[in-house]
């Protein structure tokens, strides 16, 4: 979601843009569609009734007695809410595809804006792997990285508690919710002294789904992940998938091939991630990190990028026929519709809205 830094946002507009965010089929690509056609959230509130009924189907927007209640929440919570083309909004995560459009946060959001390094790895770690984790946090804070991971049991623990204060948690709940409940104390620290960072509405408790989502956040913040351990499937090889795709370092400290939990990471380095042996090796990547990373593993996926004339006034074009469930990508619909790219996008827009459409990574859609 690429915009300029705003200066002022007022209190009508933030409302609105929650308010937005939060109402029914609306995700982080529809919502930056939708401010880009309307130029602000309150126009685009207005537009949503009749672009869903072009899509099918009645459509209302969250009341907006829930979202004051949302605001009072965060504000208990002593959190604040950070949106996209705010200054404070990292570069870095600004530039990934589908960027979440509204966070929540608590702490010292100066974190986010130094270079930051990603620390992933097995919830049920070696002791050995967890020792290694929290030397390699302390060594990157040492240099002046931010270090950030998810709060999950083992590597992420680890890496936040060697890192600490310089320390980012991006959680899958919302900001007031502790998860999980050995890391209450660890999460109220780096809400306190590090930041703390989430995308789902306070009172969220957390979701197998949320945890992908917040694993983009992740990758996003910063210009390298590191897997300390991690088997094969997990969320940790998802996370170094999704640094990747948006062009990040991916790098992996090798382990025994005896140990299961070693053998996602001997996958990364196969597959093209970078192999690291000591802090030294990961701050030497990232120190000299211009966009252009060493490691191949997973090269970045070719999204479809829309510009502001994309979604000017136009009919939308008809290609439902062209969908089914099967995910395809954006550029080969407006191929096959032989139709203008604002049509074909304003036409998914009102397919989505609708509930009918389902977004996937790398600029791909299918029919719900």
């Amino acid at each position: 979601m690429n915009a300029p830094a705003h200066p002022a946002l007022s209190q009508e507009e933030a409302f609105a843009r929650i308010r937005l965010l939060r109402s029914p089929n609306i995700g982080p690509v529809s919502y930056a569609m939708l401010l880009q056609r309307f130029g602000a959230a309150t126009q685009a509130l207005e537009a949503l009734p009749d672009l869903g009924k072009r899509g099918g189907r009645q459509y209302r927007a969250i009341p907006a007695e829930k979202v004051e209640r949302e605001v009072e929440s965060v504000r208990k919570a002593g959190a604040k809410y950070l949106f996209h083309d705010q200054p404070g909004y990292p570069a870095l995560l600004r530039e990934i595809e589908g960027a979440p459009p509204i966070l929540t946060w608590r702490g010292d959001l100066s974190l986010a804006v130094r270079p930051c390094v990603a620390i992933v790895g097995a919830r049920n770690a070696s002791a050995a792997a967890v020792k290694l984790a929290r030397e390699f946090a302390k060594g990157l804070a040492e240099a002046g990285l931010t270090v950030v991971s998810g709060l999950a049991r083992g590597i992420d623990g680890a890496a936040h508690e060697g890192a600490f204060p310089h320390t980012i948690g991006v959680i899958a709940s919302g900001i007031d919710i502790a998860y999980p409940p050995q890391h209450v104390e660890l999460q109220d620290r780096i809400a306190t002294e590090g930041l703390l960072l989430a995308e789902q509405p306070p009172g969220t408790e957390p979701r197998g789904s949320h945890f992908p989502s917040r694993n983009r956040i992740i990758a996003g913040l910063a210009s390298g992940t590191l897997v300390v351990e991690a088997a094969v499937k997990s969320g940790s090889l998802i996370t170094a998938r999704l640094a990747g795709q948006a062009g990040r370092e991916v790098m992996a400290i090798p382990g025994s091939p005896l140990e299961a939990r070693s053998h996602g990471c001997n996958h990364l380095i196969r597959e093209g991630a970078v192999l690291v042996q000591s802090p030294e090796d990961v701050t030497e990547l990232l120190r000299t990190f211009e966009g252009e990373p060493r490691s191949t593993f997973r090269e970045p996926a070719q999204a479809f990028h829309y510009t502001h004339d994309d979604l000017a006034d136009t009919h939308p074009a008809d290609i439902e026929q062209l969908l089914t469930t099967a995910p395809i990508g954006v550029d080969e619909l407006i191929r096959q519709s032989e139709t203008s790219a604002a049509a074909v996008q304003l036409a998914l827009l009102e397919l989505e809205i609708a509930g009918r459409l389902e977004r996937h990574a790398a600029g791909r859609v299918s029919l719900k």
